[in-house]
């Protein structure tokens, strides 16, 4: 087989790809037997002329005087598929692993330790896929906050109500991230996202996938346990020994040597316990800041000239610093897409970016985000607190290693409270002017959630709101309109990624024997794939390691 790079067609080019590979190599179709599309991406650098541009693996008669001599430009032999799933461990497991937390990291773990004959049980806070979108469309249409099943918690993770990206910035030599977008393709995913440059599901897509992925899960012998909070972890001479947890209000322990802690970034008081149980942890830095709405036909405009309005919504990515240095850019871009309330704690308030599979909202929507570093949070985090003992109020003796996650508690409260529970919004002149908005211009919000206008201007501390206000100024330079007056802010955008990390050694494994943290929440990932990859990862250092457990 060779491979085709840079087979370039215009949009309109009604070719079928194994067209496009003959007229490439100057061949009759006759010889051309077979076309996989590699990738494909979209080329808008010459607007209005806008072109796909192909990688394709080709089965060809006359391969080797394709190749002879290195061939022609951009034809290559094809490389093999290099993945491999390792051969089981010899070390004894006398208990099956226990997977914490059936977000893309825990699902992909008990998956493949499942299929590989090591009946893990999953354990999830929250519910089953079908009664999570229930909880929260409740919750959005004005009904009470479930803590244990909401955004952040529940079957899928926070990642299901999403934009659901799955392209990364990780490397893939090993071809892990082609075999978890495999995985999605036969779990129902459209097999485009094998080969799109940047691929994307859809939230309404990704709770049907989830559900075919637990269906697997305990096809092949997996367990799992929705509503099933674990409560602590029993350690004994620095070795894992059981998990506990609750559920309808019963205690149950599970004994076990091997546990996969894949519990998300959003998961507090998971945090707090093994942060008292002594597990190696560190403060991390993350980022902050609000989202914003724009016509999406302003960003097709934008993006892909008049020529793109047949083609799917467009995204965009646009990064600034700002003249005191700090970085500021855009995050979880939404095309077509709305803004959600993900909240998930009582009295605070964080939001979300969201799309379905067709990206057919109006608005298009991005959080515009700051980083911000420990010793940031960790000074600001001090103030809140004298200001707190000033006026009287309770003050709390912070670790700094839990500093990021109290930092993100405050600005959430601080959102809260601008809006008595609501999504606070206000228009971008509104908050550079510094005063509340109270009417709309051309965009209006398109929100999941109850929304209220007014400020957002309050929430972040000073300079990081005066840096978004730059940031966004600036982004007008690479988006007309981007700065536009009536663009819709909300908040607070507090969720971006985990606080902290949970320390783990080469061989993925903590301090504590057995304990093996994993994706996002644990500080090891930063979306889907990239969680996924991280779960595919941590199957195979256990199954590599271990015997599979004995029958019980």
């Amino acid at each position: 087989m060779i491979r085709i790079q840079q087979c370039k067609c215009k949009i309109e080019d009604t070719r079928s790809p194994k067209q496009l590979a003959a007229d490439f190599l100057g061949l009759p179709l006759s010889e051309i037997r077979a076309v996989h599309i590699r990738k494909r991406s979209l080329d808008a650098r010459k607007k209005p002329e806008l072109f796909y541009v192909y990688c394709l693996d080709v089965e060809v008669s006359r391969e080797r005087n394709l190749l002879k001599g290195r061939g022609r430009k951009g034809v290559t032999a094809a490389p093999e598929e290099i993945y491999s799933f390792p051969a089981c461990g010899t070390q004894p497991l006398a208990r099956a692993p226990v997977v914490i937390g059936a977000g893309p990291a825990g699902l992909l773990a008990a998956y493949e330790l499942a299929v590989h004959g090591y009946r893990p049980l999953l354990l999830e806070r929250g519910l089953a896929v079908e009664q999570r979108c229930r909880e929260v469309e409740a919750f959005w249409n004005g009904g009470p906050l479930n803590a244990e099943c909401n955004v952040q918690f529940g079957e899928g993770g926070a990642g299901t109500f999403s934009d659901g990206k799955l392209n990364t910035m990780v490397k893939d030599p090993s071809g892990r991230i082609r075999e978890v977008l495999k995985l999605f393709v036969e779990c129902g995913a459209d097999p485009e996202i094998l080969y799109d440059s940047k691929p994307h599901i859809g939230t309404d897509s990704l709770c049907r996938l989830v559900r075919t992925l637990r269906e697997k899960i305990l096809a092949a012998g997996g367990r799992i346990s929705f509503a099933s909070r674990v409560t602590d972890l029993e350690i004994r001479e620095n070795r894992l020994c059981a998990v506990h947890w609750q559920k309808d209000g019963c205690s149950h322990r599970t004994e076990t040597s091997v546990c996969v802690l894949a519990i998300g970034h959003s998961a507090r008081d998971t945090f707090e316990m093994l942060y008292e149980r002594g597990i190696p942890m560190a403060a991390k830095p993350f980022a902050v800041g609000f989202r914003i709405e724009h016509p999406q036909s302003m960003i097709q405009e934008s993006q892909y000239g008049p020529n793109g309005r047949r083609l799917m919504p467009a995204p965009y990515k646009v990064t600034a610093k700002t003249a005191a240095g700090r970085g500021v850019y855009s995050f979880c871009m939404c095309p077509g897409g709305m803004v959600v309330n993900a909240s998930s704690e009582q009295g605070g308030l964080a939001v979300n970016g969201m799309s379905n599979q067709a990206r057919d909202g109006r608005n298009a929507n991005s959080a515009i985000i700051v980083t911000i570093q420990p010793e940031d949070f960790i000074g600001w985090n001090r103030e809140f607190q004298a200001a707190a003992a000033k006026d009287g109020g309770p003050v709390k003796r912070l670790a700094q290693t839990l500093s990021g996650m109290e930092f993100q508690r405050h600005l959430e409260r601080n959102a809260y409270l601008k809006a008595q529970g609501q999504i606070p919004v206000q228009l971008f002149g509104d908050y550079r002017c510094r005063r509340p908005s109270t009417g709309f211009g051309e965009v209006i919000p398109d929100m999941r959630g109850n929304y209220a206008l007014g400020q957002v201007r309050g929430i972040l501390p000073l300079c990081l709101e005066e840096a978004i206000a730059e940031g966004i100024q600036s982004f007008a330079a690479q988006i007309r309109g981007f700065d536009r007056e009536d663009a819709v802010l909300s908040g607070v955008e507090s969720r971006t990624s985990s606080p902290v990390k949970i320390l783990r050694s080469a061989q993925m494994e903590s301090e504590i024997r057995g304990l093996f943290p994993c994706g996002e929440g644990a500080g090891y990932a930063g979306g889907i794939t990239s969680a996924a990859v991280d779960g595919l990862k941590m199957a195979e250092t256990i199954v590599g390691r271990y015997a599979r457990p004995r029958m019980t």
